[in-house]
């Protein structure tokens, strides 16, 4: 019996790596056609009417997502958590009106910054085809990572703080 344990452990961490070297080549591949101009925005106008000034001198992570993704809903929670550390705007595509949105981020607990992409200017603008997309730039506003698909809280923090 032991041994049948150890077959299937062996099974197992061979699909874990296996899917895990697919999942980032799928992303390395939705990610080549990114905008990967320096961000060239100081403010984006938030779902509260208030306006977010880009902040100098600190990494900024820019997330899309919609309310109608469902990787993007097992995200949030990541992304809720590093927006209580670092600068985080968070652009919602063609996800319905502010009150919809603001509906979605309360049933949700979210208190992150959020633009409405209504219409899908920022992801034209970014060339964002696959949600949720994160990128991530340097205190120079250098784009420095960019991640197509689901990112962990773990790998979120390790990418902003390289990007110091």
């Amino acid at each position: 019996m032991n041994s049948n344990i150890k077959k299937y452990l062996k099974e197992a961490i061979k699909f874990i790596v296996l899917a895990a070297i697919i999942l980032n080549a799928i992303s390395y591949y939705n990610s080549l056609d990114l905008n990967k101009d320096k961000l060239n925005i100081d403010s984006f106008k938030l779902l509260d009417n208030t306006t977010y000034q880009v902040v100098q001198n600190k990494p900024l992570l820019v997330h899309f997502w919609a309310t109608w993704c469902p990787t993007c809903k097992f995200e949030a929670p990541n992304i809720e958590k590093i927006s209580k550390d670092y600068e985080v705007i968070t652009i919602a595509v063609e996800s319905g009106t502010k009150k919809e949105i603001q509906k979605y981020l309360d049933e949700h607990k979210l208190s992150f910054k959020v633009v409405n992409d209504r219409d899908g200017f920022f992801s034209r603008k970014f060339n964002i085809k696959v949600y949720p997309t994160t990128l991530i730039y340097d205190k120079e506003k250098n784009l420095k990572f960019s991640e197509v698909g689901y990112t962990s809280t773990a790998g979120l923090y390790s990418r902003m703080i390289l990007s110091k």
